[in-house]
């Protein structure tokens, strides 16, 4: 048995009655075509299942097709949910994504993105780590460059979606200082270079920068609360095991009358409970912690962690349909923000009583 002929072009073209260098417009999303002829392209095409050539309108275009997405780290619950809505996006777009991670190393993004660029991807989406001069030579190669979850503040031509990181570290100031407490601990994402488990000197890098989002909104709403801030209740951590458990560890000990802790990320959460462990501290009884980023272990704490939860999926598919779809609606007005939400669980109480005696040193085997 003969298999059926695959539709071509030219099918296309006389299905809707447009020449072909018409249909190829409006596949290329190159050249002026009223949206009556696009749209009557699209529907002969739909109709015929007609299948353009990939390959071959990359050669004609110098481009490969596709996109290119860098990450920290994609066994990251938080950039795995963003990749997800990237490819959830590019899938219904008709496009395919080459994804890699970078971990936060500046050259291995600028190695990545020079091999992106080599292989002529049609834009990228970056969770970015590098110098402003790399991403502004990327942008000028690249057809299209769109940050996701952070920017780079002196790139402000390079559009943006991210979550509302102040929002969400504001609701939570309100709700922890409405349950009566005033010694609230900060541990925050160190900028790069400065020291792990180190007191905050206040100045917390660039505006656009998550870390320093969330600390200056910690700060700005206790201010705005009336509530006095203690400089070496802010401490700076690498988001890494050790470094994240050695400061949180050292805000529990050094300071026995912290009554809540505020994480600025999951991993730095993850510290401070097992530090709380640790130290034979009750959560909340002795202890109130929170932090930001509602990751699926957060609810299998015991008790279950309140969080607050942003919406990674949602940034990857917004930024992934402002790279391949609103590209006049770039950069107007802004970054792209996407609202987070306060989830309350158990691991936050009222102000309690100072703790026990002994709690708060570290147990010894």
């Amino acid at each position: 048995m003969t298999p059926a002929r695959s539709a071509t072009i030219k099918d296309v073209a006389a299905a809707a009655g447009v020449g072909i260098a018409t249909v190829s417009r409006v596949f290329s999303g190159t050249g002026s075509v009223s949206a009556a002829t696009r749209e009557r392209v699209l529907a002969a095409a739909r109709e015929l299942d007609y299948r353009p050539s990939a390959l071959g309108r990359g050669l004609k275009l110098r481009r490969s097709g596709g996109i290119g997405l860098i990450v920290p780290d994609v066994t990251d619950p938080f950039c795995a949910d963003l990749v997800a809505g990237v490819l959830a996006c590019a899938r219904t777009l008709g496009e395919h994504v080459i994804v890699d991670a970078a971990h936060g190393d500046p050259a291995r993004e600028a190695e990545i993105v020079d091999r992106l660029v080599e292989q002529r991807v049609d834009g990228v989406i970056a969770v970015p780590a590098g110098e402003d001069a790399d991403w502004r030579a990327a942008a000028r190669v690249c057809s299209s460059v769109v940050f996701a979850d952070r920017v780079l503040p002196r790139l402000p031509e390079i559009p943006a979606v991210l979550a509302d990181d102040a929002g969400g570290v504001r609701s939570l100031v309100e709700y922890l200082v409405g349950l009566g407490h005033r010694r609230i601990g900060f541990l925050g994402a160190a900028p790069p270079g400065a020291p792990s488990g180190a007191a905050s000197t206040g100045r917390d890098g660039p505006p656009g920068a998550s870390w320093g989002v969330r600390e200056r909104a910690f700060r700005d709403t206790l201010a705005q609360l009336r509530v006095p801030l203690e400089e070496d209740l802010i401490v700076a951590a690498r988001s890494a095991g050790d470094a994240a458990y050695a400061a949180a560890a050292g805000l529990l000990q050094r300071r026995a009358d912290v009554t809540a802790v505020l994480a600025a990320g999951h991993l730095l959460g993850e510290a401070a409970v097992l530090v709380a462990r640790g130290l034979d501290l009750r959560v909340p009884a002795d202890v109130s912690i929170a932090m930001v980023d509602d990751v699926a272990w957060a609810e299998l704490c015991d008790p279950p962690l309140t969080a607050v939860a942003r919406p990674a999926r949602d940034i990857g598919y917004r930024a992934c349909e402002l790279l391949l779809r609103d590209r006049a609606r770039r950069g107007r007005g802004g970054p792209v923000l996407l609202p987070t939400e306060l989830v309350v669980r158990g691991s936050c109480g009222p102000l309690r009583t100072a703790r026990a005696p002994g709690r708060g040193t570290a147990r010894h085997a």
